[in-house]
C-alpha cells in the first residue's frame, strides 16, 4: 500500500466507533487488502484513497510457534545469537523492552501536535533502482487542527477532522487509556470479537495500525500489543537483515498480511515496519497492480510540539 493510516469517516460520533462502524469498516479493509494482495476483492466496499490508511506512515505459514533458527552473520561479533527462538517469544522479549524503556514523552495536549522524521527505502522486488525519502509530518493530536504530512517528499497540507470523523486506532491520549493492556482483553478487541478465516489477519492487521503511530502510549499498552499479537497462532519470523537505520533487525509477520514488525535483534526494540507494495497501473483498459516493492519505515524521532513548523 502506499499510505496505511487511520480510517477517517465512519459516521459516528467522537468517543469512537460503534460496533456497526468498525464492522463495516473491516469488511472495506478486507476488500482493500484482498485487491493489494492480488486477490479478488468484493466489489461492495471498495475504500476510498481518502478513507483509508492516510496519515500512519506518516507519522506505513503455520506452525509459526515453532521454533525458527536464526543465525547472526559472522561479522558482528557485538550481537547475541538468537538461536531456536519463536516469533512469539520475540514479541514477548519486546513487549520487556517496551516496558523497561517507557516512551520517554510528555502525555500530549488534545490541542498539540505530533512531529515525526520518518525514513523510508524502498527496493524493487524484481531488482532496479533504491528509492529513500526523508519526511517530517505535523499531526493534530485530536484532529481538530489543520496537520502538515510528508509523503514520499511532497507536502499535504490535511484539513481538519470533521464532525462525524473519527481516527482508529486513536490519537489523544484519553481514549488511549481507555483501552486494555491485559494482552487477553486486547486481543479480543484487535479481533473485534468476530469470527472466521481472517479474524487472526485483521487482529494483526488492528495492531499494525496501532503500533505504527504517530502517538504517545500510556504505559503498558504498547507491552499488551505485542503481547496480545503473540498469542495469534499463525505469526512467523521471516525476515532477518539490516533495517533502514542500518541496525540488525529481526521480523515478524502474518502468513495472511502483507506487514512486518522489524526489532532490534539485541535490545529487541520497535524499528520500524516492513511492508510489501505495489503501484497500480493501467493494462488493456484495466487498473491492475504492478511493479512490487519492498518498504520499510523506521521512525527516526517523535516529539509532542505546539505548533506546525516546530520540532521540539
Amino acid at each position: 500500500m502506499d499510505e496505511l493510516t487511520t480510517v477517517r469517516a465512519w459516521d459516528t460520533g467522537r468517543q469512537g466507533p460503534s460496533d456497526q462502524a468498525r464492522t463495516a469498516a473491516r469488511a472495506r479493509l478486507r476488500a482493500a487488502m484482498a485487491k493489494e494482495s492480488g486477490d479478488v476483492a468484493p466489489r461492495a466496499g471498495r475504500l476510498s484513497r481518502r478513507i483509508v490508511l492516510r496519515t500512519a506512515f506518516a507519522g506505513m505459514t503455520a506452525a509459526a510457534a515453532g521454533a525458527v533458527v536464526v543465525a547472526l552473520d559472522g561479522g558482528d561479533d557485538r550481537a547475541p545469537r538468537l538461536g531456536a527462538v519463536s516469533a512469539a517469544e520475540v514479541l514477548r522479549r519486546a513487549a520487556d523492552r517496551s516496558r523497561a524503556a517507557g516512551s520517554g514523552l510528555p502525555v500530549p495536549r488534545d490541542d498539540q501536535y505530533f512531529y515525526t522524521r520518518t525514513y523510508i527505502t524502498r527496493v524493487p522486488v524484481k531488482g532496479g533502482r533504491t528509492r529513500t525519502w526523508t519526511d517530517e509530518s505535523w499531526m493534530s493530536v485530536d484532529g481538530s487542527k489543520p496537520s502538515l504530512r510528508q509523503e514520499y517528499g511532497k507536502v499535504h497540507h490535511d484539513p481538519p477532522l470533521g464532525k462525524h470523523e473519527v481516527r482508529w486506532p486513536p490519537t489523544v491520549y484519553s481514549e488511549l487509556q481507555a483501552m486494555p493492556t491485559d494482552p487477553d482483553k486486547l486481543l479480543a478487541r484487535f479481533r473485534g470479537n468476530e469470527s472466521g478465516p481472517n479474524t487472526d489477519m485483521m487482529a494483526f492487521f488492528e495492531g499494525c495500525m496501532l503500533l505504527m503511530g504517530p502517538r504517545v502510549m500510556p504505559p503498558g499498552l504498547q507491552a499488551g500489543a505485542f503481547e496480545a499479537l503473540s498469542k495469534l497462532p499463525r505469526i512467523r519470523l521471516d525476515y532477518d537483515d539490516a533495517d533502514v537505520a542500518g541496525r540488525r533487525a529481526v521480523g515478524v509477520s502474518h502468513p495472511q498480511a502483507s506487514f512486518t514488525f522489524l526489532f532490534d535483534r539485541r535490545t529487541y526494540d520497535y524499528l520500524g515496519l516492513r511492508t510489501k507494495g505495489s503501484s497500480p497501473k493501467k493494462v488493456h483498459g484495466e487498473w491492475k497492480q504492478t511493479d512490487y516493492y519492498y518498504e520499510t519505515r523506521t521512525l527516526k524521532d517523535i516529539r509532542v510540539v505546539d505548533r506546525i513548523g516546530q520540532h521540539g
